[in-house]
């Protein structure tokens, strides 16, 4: 798509000999108006992505400017000075620096249908003619062709990169099986345990049986009082989500019991600071935060061009983790949610992607620095729903990193198996022809303790300054 575009504003821009042209697409659902490449001009400035702050496009309603009006009624418009137009939008100059003066903004339709608007802009040579529009209108039928062509194939290409993803994921994954629930069903948990309300509980000591054991109990212990659902879903729920981590060597399902067991030693300590809904939440996506991990990260799954890269554009593995979660959720007889009204499960659903995707450390930090701000001017308020918010994805990540806050021997022993994962990637990049980065190449390992001083001395001029 991005391609053609390119193609398409660069040869409107010298049909009529402007000086800038711009391609709006045209989201009829939102009704909005957006562009992933803005203002095509001649030479070495054949094009600019919009994305200074990691945005991947721009967007406008369609109510607003002459692109908007365009979009809105389908009908070209030629206009000889902009700033004299009360529909011609002046915010893109501000933030540019450009000057509009003369402008020909014409849609491109499909079958009567608005897909698109072109906005030439400032003709060299005085203002846009009649010819231009004339010329332009030809043009429009191709690039409705050419556009439209390139939205299927990028469609027909996203679905084989998902059948792709799902193929191996079948492969890979099963549901659990009934002799494993009624394993578990056997067992009575009726009695307090209560060396697991505490952060220092060493997950590493329990065997195969009594992790999903611990986690249908902790469950129960913070919803049982105020939650319908069916246990044997409840069972089956939690001994799929083991059977959905991968054998890695850190990102397993040994490492999401620890994440989630530390979200359950938090809400048990503060158990009003939550709605139930939003502890369910938080609780569900530390168990799940991880879900078909492959013990690469994101960095990993976009340089070698991986098939869920090609589907999820940011925060790659985060978003497959949840989309991994809602297909648990949909198997049959594993909905732990069945019971909550309509509106209640789309309100659990959306906190469990935020709380899931909160895991990017890559959105850690301006989290962090936001709710830091916040905080510092005394502003904190924790039912302004944005501070929520915030608190919640902070709490994500303090539990997805816990094992960093536990005893000495606990934290060796997790760090062992870290950097065996960050050395397996190492390995892969390095068969791939990429030299992997120093804290991931084991033929570096030695260098490790003085890595790490680095780090911390750079951490503590950072604080200095």
């Amino acid at each position: 798509m991005d391609a053609v575009i390119i193609k398409v504003m660069n040869f409107a821009q010298k049909l009529v000999d402007a000086d800038r042209a711009s391609l709006f697409l045209v989201d009829a659902k939102n009704k909005q108006i957006y562009a992933r490449i803005f203002d095509v001009g001649t030479g070495d400035e054949e094009h600019v992505r919009v994305n200074s702050e990691g945005q991947k496009e721009i967007r406008f309603d369609m109510s607003k400017g002459i692109a908007g009006h365009v979009a809105s009624t389908g009908e070209g418009l030629n206009i000889e000075d902009a700033y004299e137009d009360e529909r011609f939008n002046a915010d893109v100059d501000s933030k540019t620096g450009y000057t509009t003066k003369t402008i020909l903004c014409m849609p491109i339709l499909i079958r009567g249908i608005v897909i698109g608007v072109v906005q030439m802009v400032n003709k060299h040579d005085g203002v846009f003619t009649r010819q231009d529009e004339d010329a332009f209108e030809i043009f429009a039928v191709y690039c409705g062709l050419a556009l439209h062509h390139a939205k299927l194939y990028d469609k027909i290409r996203r679905s084989e990169q998902k059948y792709r993803v799902a193929l191996e994921v079948l492969a890979y994954h099963s549901v659990c099986n009934a002799d494993e629930v009624n394993k578990l069903k056997k067992i009575d948990l009726s009695r307090r345990i209560v060396e697991l309300e505490t952060v220092d509980f060493n997950g590493m000591r329990l065997s195969e049986l009594e992790k999903p054991l611990y986690a249908v109990y902790m469950f129960n212990t913070l919803f049982s009082e105020y939650l319908r659902f069916d246990t044997d879903d409840l069972i089956r729920f939690v001994l799929t989500v083991r059977k959905n981590y991968r054998r890695v060597a850190y990102h397993n399902w040994a490492h999401g019991w620890s994440v989630a067991h530390a979200m359950f030693a938090t809400l048990t300590t503060s158990p009003e600071a939550f709605t139930k809904l939003e502890a369910l939440a938080l609780y569900v996506s530390c168990l799940c935060h991880d879900l078909d991990h492959r013990g690469k990260n994101n960095a990993y799954m976009k340089t070698m061009s991986t098939p869920l890269a090609a589907i999820y554009s940011t925060s790659v593995m985060e978003r497959h983790h949840f989309n991994q979660t809602v297909t648990i959720l949909q198997q049959d007889g594993h909905n732990i949610l069945k019971n909550l009204t309509s509106e209640e499960y789309k309100q659990t659903l959306s906190l469990i992607k935020h709380c899931i995707l909160a895991t990017d450390l890559a959105l850690f930090f301006s989290n962090k620095a936001k709710l830091n701000t916040i905080l510092d001017n005394g502003e904190f308020d924790i039912h302004h729903p944005e501070h929520r918010l915030l608190t919640q994805a902070v709490m994500m990540t303090g539990c997805d990193l816990v094992a960093s806050a536990k005893p000495w021997n606990i934290q060796t022993e997790t760090v062992k198996v870290i950097f065996e994962e960050f050395y397996d990637q190492g390995d892969a990049e390095r068969v791939s022809g990429k030299e992997p980065i120093a804290m991931m190449d084991r033929n570096q390992a030695h260098q490790l303790p003085q890595m790490q001083v680095s780090v911390a001395n750079a951490r503590r001029g950072a604080h200095i300054y």
